[in-house]
């Protein structure tokens, strides 16, 4: 056994534990020391797909002292217009510079790849074996708790017949010899990026057939950028939607009325809520399929057929099935953020989970109570249906209420590309963004207290203090 010393153990550098660190490092004379069962920084990416981009600005996604990218907009391209989105390759170079320059050699942080962490204080070395323990009572730091599901590492969700092709998405960019015919599997963000890669590497979209078992309602990129006018507006825009539905899903209508909500079908009300983002070019590649299946989800993969829960398709005799339906984002019961038994990381803001990972850091770097920390920090879920996107929007407000309060946190917050409703000091006197806050402050109690309605809450989240 190898006994090391730190005030903290971060089990998990991908996204959330990197976040974190990175914050409180920087408000706190501390140690640390992290752990991962991955030989590097950097989390699911590092199992990503090749062809994955950010499906946000990459101002939104990593840590707060660094940002991903150079903050620059698109000049040239279906997104002119739009923030940069870093691909893969990019996301998984700054994780490493992040734990290399910025981590390590601050020299508050240690770092053990290839290694479980066994319970408690304790991990043990994937490729040596060797045990380790941190002494003392270090805080444990869980960055886990909801760390996605993927198809690079998660087996099909249905039996495979011998013979027949299936592959995991990440497998699709290397395939040896084209196909007849393509079957994507899956509804989520993973499975419009396989469908859109097909088209634009010139598969006639009559090639592909698309097992849909949901329809998802996605976010307009456009509207979810980083410029305060912009993001604030879509808040107004949603706050206002939320005032006058009339269910989970009217209020989806009214959004996709707004050009904050888009779906794929528009004869289709769709179930399912992720709601990631998706660009008008996307949407018009996805809009050339037109062999959609709509008989719930695979069960088994026999040659030249598919069993689904409602029913059976024939496919072609050298069909590829393409796997994209690991379960994603996981949906796992909120918790205190702050627990006797460890400090576990999850959204606080709605979405934006790397936000969410650095106010966790500050707010544990900068205060001293565990029940004042999980009052300022209460935890939002991730969403599935439209009304858990709405329960998720009433619980970032009322975190956002708590945090925002709170003029040390605003002022750190107002200054950190991560969060996507920060409004910089030198824009505080814009005449655009001043309209979109005034705005969100004519709608946001109302229409929150209405999305608390919609999603089944006994009790509305309370507005702004002060």
């Amino acid at each position: 056994m190898t006994t090391l010393d730190a005030d903290y153990l971060v089990v998990g550098a991908g996204a959330a534990g990197m976040a974190f660190v990175d914050a409180l490092i920087d408000h706190a004379d501390v140690s640390v020391a992290m752990v991962d069962r991955r030989p590097g920084a950097g989390g699911h990416w590092l199992d990503a797909y090749p062809f994955v981009r950010l499906h946000q600005a990459s101002e939104f996604y990593g840590v707060a002292s660094t940002l991903l990218g150079a903050g620059l907009v698109q000049r040239t391209g279906p997104e002119t217009g739009l923030h940069e989105r870093a691909r893969a390759p990019e996301v998984c170079a700054y994780y490493a510079q992040v734990m290399r320059d910025r981590l390590l050699g601050s020299g508050k942080v240690s770092f053990f790849p290839d290694c479980d962490h066994v319970g408690g204080a304790r991990f043990v070395s994937r490729l040596s074996g060797r045990r380790y323990e941190v002494r003392g009572r270090p805080r444990v730091v869980d960055a886990r708790y909801l760390s996605p599901s993927i198809p690079a590492t998660s087996p099909a969700p249905f039996g495979v017949a011998d013979g027949v092709r299936v592959v995991p998405v990440n497998d699709l960019a290397g395939l040896d010899g084209s196909a007849s015919q393509y079957v994507v599997v899956g509804s989520g963000k993973t499975a419009t990026d396989a469908c859109v890669w097909l088209l634009d590497n010139g598969v006639d979209p009559g090639a592909i057939r698309w097992v849909r078992p949901r329809d998802p309602w996605m976010f307009n990129r456009a509207v979810v950028q980083p410029n305060p006018a912009v993001f604030i507006g879509t808040a107004a825009d949603t706050a206002a939607a939320a005032l006058e539905a009339e269910s989970p899903d009217d209020l989806f209508l009214r959004l996709e009325a707004a050009g904050v909500m888009l779906r794929i079908d528009r004869g289709v009300t769709p179930t399912m809520a992720v709601a990631p983002t998706l660009a008008q070019w996307e949407l018009d590649r996805l809009r050339t399929i037109e062999d959609v299946v709509r008989l719930g989800h695979v069960r088994h993969a026999e040659p030249a057929r598919l069993v689904l829960s409602e029913g059976e398709i024939a496919t072609a005799r050298d069909a590829v099935i393409v796997h994209c339906a690991a379960s994603g984002l996981r949906q796992e019961p909120l918790v205190p953020i702050w627990d006797t038994e460890a400090i576990t990381l999850q959204p606080v803001r709605a979405g934006f989970p790397c936000f969410g990972a650095a106010l966790a850091g500050y707010v544990e770097a900068t205060r001293d109570d565990d029940v004042e920390k999980n009052r300022l920090c209460p935890p939002s879920p991730f969403s599935n249906t439209p009304a858990d996107w709405a329960r998720m929007q009433a619980l970032g407000y009322r975190a956002s209420a708590s945090f925002g309060a709170e003029s040390d946190i605003k002022a750190w917050a107002d200054l950190v590309p991560l969060n996507p409703a920060r409004v910089p000091p030198e824009t505080a006197d814009d005449v655009e963004v001043t309209a979109a806050v005034d705005r969100l402050r004519r709608y946001a109690a109302p229409g929150m207290a209405r999305m608390a309605e919609l999603a089944g809450m006994s009790e509305a989240p309370p507005g702004p203090r002060g």
